[in-house]
């Protein structure tokens, strides 16, 4: 099969390579998925760079992805081939080989059915990014009548959870840097928006709660807003994070989030319970069953410019995920 990957870790340009791999059999539990779409997301340019130690000698990139299931092993029923999927974890917990290639094989458990209407791009979008969104806007239970504050509801997660929490019945309230983006983020269901390189964040939600904060935040950047976030949220609330790149050591006032008997998770979704991926995975595909989401590609790349998908990705900016489509 055609594939890219790196032997070692740097810059995308000078240690992705293209070439051919054997094409992978499925073993027990497994499927083969012939990849159609394969999701660039930050955390695979940050293991391509090196912050994480090398896991493996030898490296297909990339986690999430879409395709057919052409093959399946041992004690998979045969009735999964030819079903349209969406997968998530492809090069995590114990596998070298990613999406960025023709095939991939991984546990059934990983892999869920896509709907007609889902295309393989959009598709791809749907592991990291809708199943992180997922498990932060749900962290603290239902949030139906409540009051959610998104971070960054315009990125690639924050407007999943911006999606997310109005589809489960929440008010949804949004911070954005742009006009563009405080538009993506009505769009996506938000009730009320904030610009917040123009505005008082933590004003603004006092005005709009009649003065008493959020029920529940996804947070973008748990270091860099901590101080804002914890003003805009009420006494009993609850904060859920996926990042904290504006500060990886902050100084975290815990006498002041105990006063306020604040509830506050971390969720990273390779490494999350099983049980939580399970509910993140199975929530996702509720809320894709019905045409009409707004499941966002940034662009995509042919396979032998993954090393161009890598940069774009790394660059910022993106609307979205970008997606390398292998069969191009």
């Amino acid at each position: 099969m055609r594939a890219v990957w790196y032997d070692r870790q740097g810059p995308a340009q000078d240690v992705i390579v293209a070439g051919e791999l054997p094409t992978p059999e499925p073993g027990t539990g497994e499927v083969r998925v012939r990849l159609e779409a394969s999701g660039v997301n930050p955390s695979d340019t940050y293991r391509r760079r090196g912050a994480v130690p090398a896991e493996y000698p030898r490296v297909i990139p990339n986690s999430d992805g879409a395709g057919t299931i052409d093959k399946t092993g041992p004690m998979v029923p045969e009735s999964w081939v030819g079903k349209r999927v969406w997968l998530y974890n492809g090069q995590r917990n114990g596998r070298w080989m990613g999406t960025a290639a023709e095939y991939i094989c991984l546990s059934a458990d990983l892999v869920t059915e896509l709907p007609a209407h889902v295309s393989f791009a959009e598709g791809a979008t749907l592991g990291v990014p809708g199943m992180t969104a997922y498990g932060c806007v749900f962290a603290a239970g239902q949030i139906q009548g409540k009051t959610v504050l998104v971070t960054g509801g315009a990125g690639a997660v924050g407007h999943y959870a911006v999606q997310l929490a109005a589809w489960a019945g929440a008010t949804v309230l949004a911070t954005v840097s742009s006009e563009d983006k405080a538009a993506r983020a009505k769009a996506g269901g938000a009730a009320h928006i904030i610009n917040y390189r123009s505005e008082d964040v933590a004003q603004r939600i006092r005005d709009i709660t009649g003065g008493e904060g959020v029920d529940h935040v996804v947070d973008v950047d748990f270091g860099g807003n901590l101080a804002t976030v914890l003003a805009a949220v009420k006494d009993g609330g609850s904060i859920a994070y996926y990042a904290t790149n504006g500060a990886l050591n902050p100084n975290v006032p815990l006498r002041a989030i105990m006063a306020k008997n604040l509830t506050i998770r971390g969720f990273v979704l390779p490494t999350s319970l099983h049980a939580d991926r399970k509910r993140a995975q199975t929530g996702m595909a509720r809320f894709i069953a019905t045409p009409g989401r707004i499941l966002s590609v940034a662009g995509t790349f042919p396979l032998y410019e993954t090393a161009n998908a890598h940069l774009s990705v790394e660059q910022g900016g993106k609307i979205g995920t970008v997606v390398v489509e292998p069969h191009k």
